[in-house]
């Protein structure tokens, strides 16, 4: 017999209080009256690569729109930490909010890219409305980024022109464009044969090293749960609780049934 839902998970060993960047206390999801997760509290760690996983309709998507402001909690807590302390960001007023969105890079499920906008016009936008550099500038700071991509000599090219991992390798240069502290991912694998997924993996851990970002990854691969996450929270869709938090081979050895049997489907 399977063992009971839990209701909450118990705390992880997160990161020392002066290393976690974003501090998430008891947060309510709901769209009007159909709650989809409450009671949801964990931090995640400077430098740290951070995974929400969880099955269908478990509230991932849902959770990553609180964390970058596309959508307010029910109740609860977002905050954002930085040298000069913290800041609950949904208490924060709109000009605040648009300083603490600053920090952030997002690379959405379908890469996002202006399809009448080639590859470098894509990832120069953030960087036209938000910096007064000059027009060489930009140009520089693109080519810059595509290269940390692998996409160097492809800034001319239009998102149809180019295979679905360069469609995200280049969402991803545009989510680095201002250089931001927190990265974050909406199943960047989706879509991809194992092979490009396998490389855009290796690609996210290379840029947390050279980059010292934080990132935050929306994912139920497998492969990718294994390959990059420091830490991983578990979502479930029955209790609408937070089940689990913790390195995910932790989970997987030790973690509660549902858990287990999610981080080992396909292996028997």
């Amino acid at each position: 017999m399977d063992a009971p839902l839990i209701t909450a998970a118990p705390p992880a060993p997160a990161a020392r209080e002066d290393d976690r960047i974003i501090l998430v206390d008891d947060l309510k999801m709901a769209y009007g009256e159909r709650v989809i997760a409450e009671d949801i509290s964990f931090s995640v760690g400077r430098g740290e690569v951070f995974v929400i996983m969880g099955g269908s309709g478990s509230g991932k998507s849902t959770l990553l729109r609180h964390l970058i402001g596309l959508q307010q909690p029910a109740a609860g807590r977002v905050r954002y930490v930085d040298a000069q302390g913290e800041q609950d960001f949904w208490a924060a007023d709109e000009d605040e909010r648009t300083l603490i969105k600053r920090r952030f890079g997002v690379l959405f499920q379908s890469g996002a890219l202006w399809s009448s906008l080639t590859l470098a016009e894509n990832v120069a936008l953030p960087l036209e409305e938000f910096t007064g550099l000059a027009p060489a500038e930009i140009a520089e700071v693109v080519n810059f980024k595509l290269a940390l991509v692998g996409l160097a000599g492809f800034g001319d090219y239009y998102p149809s022109e180019i295979s679905g991992g360069m469609k995200k390798r280049a969402g991803l240069a545009r989510a680095m464009a201002l250089d931001p502290d927190i990265l974050f991912f909406d199943e960047p694998s989706a879509g991809l044969d194992p092979l490009s997924s396998q490389r855009l993996d290796e690609l996210i851990l290379q840029l947390r090293d050279s980059l010292g970002a934080s990132i935050v990854m929306v994912t139920h691969e497998l492969a990718s749960i294994f390959a990059v996450a420091d830490q991983a929270i578990f979502l479930d869709a029955d209790s609408k609780r937070l089940a689990a938090w913790g390195p995910p081979r932790e989970l997987l050895e030790g973690g509660p049934e549902q858990v287990r049997r999610f981080l080992a489907r396909g292996n028997g």
